[in-house]
Order: C-alpha cells, then structure tokens, then sequence
C-alpha cells in the first residue's frame, strides 16, 4: 500500500489522459494511489482498463448528474462494468444543483441517483456520490441523504459510502456519520478556511482525502494541472487543521480506504 491514496481523480480525462505515464510516474515518485473515477460510460470503460495496468490503481464506474453526452442510463451496461475486480465503487453519481435545476431536472437526477444505489446495494460495492447544493444552502446533500436514509433502513450496512469534495456543514456531516458515510477533501482546504470547522468536527475515521484531478489543484500548485500526487498537500492540509501529526492522518486516511473501498 501507497503512503498516500486520492479517492477521487480522473486519469481517464484530459489532459492526464493525454500524459499518462508522466502522471504515474509522479505517483510512484511520491508513493500516491489512486481511484480513477468515471463519469459516464466510456469514461467509465476508460477507468476500468487504467485501473488494471496498475495494482496502485483502483476504478469508480457512474454518470455524473451533469452529464453532457446525453446517455441514457443503462444499469444493465454498467452493472457488467461494475463486477470487474479492480471495481471498488458505483459513482461518480448524486445530485448537483449548483447552476440551478428545475423540478423536472431535480427528479430526473434523483431517479438515476437512486438506480446507481441499487446498484451498489447489488454489486456489494461503496457508493462514490457527487452532492452540490447550490448557492448559500444544503439542497443537495438533503435530498441526497433523505434518499440514502430510506435505503439504509432497509439495507443497514451493505449500503456504504463516500461524499466526494465535501462542501457541507456539521449539520449535513452528522447525517453522513450517521449512515456511516465518510467525507473527502479537496485542493481548496489548502487555500480558504472555509472547511476548517467541519474537519475540526470530523472524526478521522470519516475522514478521505482526494484531489478530484485534473481540477482544483492545491497550494502550491494552484493554476496548474491537478494531479493525484499532489494529495500530499490535502493531507498536510488535515493534519494542520486538525493539529495532528502528519503521519497519523496519512496512516488513518489509508485505513480508510481499506475499510471503505477494499483497495
């Protein structure tokens, strides 16, 4: 196992795609693994076949709420992608609401969101969720959670998860804990405090670090590519948040991984 794991990037997408082994190398230099996560169904393909060149390498398989291509989701199709055995999770997928969604759109988001969880509850696997609320309130992450919480009833502990560039509140991370969901940051923890009373709150179990690459590139590398090597900097970001040693949230993010995506 790696020093450090990125439990969301995208090395199926440009321009990491376009550079691979550069972006792996770098990887290997700084001891970083990674979950390469899809957003529709070719990237989700794309994920797949990365993620067996590498045993650093794991793979996510979704449609993103926001998708562009106009795919039609077909959970027969992905259902096939989802039993290979570098698949560790279903997503990325949930509601995003940021640029404004109508009721029709927020229904729509809301079936296929609900199909991804049955096909996580199938498959055995986490759930990788994607939740934007939009602007000054927590909508996403309430319908997101209301929905997951009728599932968790039913299926206690088989449904698991990851909130993925968590931007919600205490209120929001409780419900999370509270269907033992863990929370990942990203590059902006590095450059605004706006995170810092959440991860305060945080315990370190429900804690996951992640860069998101190739966007949102931390300190020191703003304005550059993001890459998952630089989760370094998220980590070093949650200790010094958190005031604890580097190395113990390093150990307790891999733990983590271990313990939510079987990596």
């Amino acid at each position: 196992m790696q020093k450090y794991i990125d439990i969301h990037s995208h090395l199926n997408l440009e321009p990491l795609n376009a550079d691979h082994e550069g972006v792996i190398a770098r990887m290997v230099e700084n001891n970083v693994s990674t979950i390469t996560i899809g957003v529709d169904y070719e990237t989700s393909k794309q994920a797949i076949k990365i993620a067996n060149k590498y045993d650093f390498v794991w793979a996510g398989v979704g449609l993103h709420p926001t998708d562009n291509t106009n795919e039609i989701f077909n959970i027969e199709k992905y259902e096939i992608l989802a039993q290979d055995k570098k698949v560790v999770c279903v997503g990325e997928c949930g509601l995003d609401y940021f640029r404004g969604a109508d009721e029709n759109i927020k229904e729509k988001q809301k079936e296929i969101f609900k199909k991804h969880i049955e096909l996580a509850i199938k498959m055995k696997k986490p759930l990788m969720i994607h939740a934007r609320p939009s602007k000054g309130s927590m909508d996403a992450y309430e319908d997101a959670l209301d929905i997951l919480e009728n599932y968790k009833k039913e299926h206690g502990s088989i449904l698991s998860g990851n909130f993925h560039f968590f931007v919600g509140d205490i209120n929001i991370a409780k419900r999370a804990m509270n269907i033992d969901f863990t929370m990942s940051f990203d590059g902006p923890i590095t450059f605004t405090s706006d995170y810092d009373e959440v991860i305060r709150f945080l315990p370190l179990e429900y804690i996951m670090s992640e860069t998101d690459a190739p966007f949102a590139a931390p300190v020191p590398y703003r304005g550059k590519t993001c890459e998952p090597y630089m989760v370094c900097e998220i980590v070093k970001a949650i200790a010094r948040i958190k005031e604890l040693p580097e190395n113990e949230v390093a150990e307790a993010i891999i733990k983590n991984a271990k313990r939510v995506f079987s990596v």
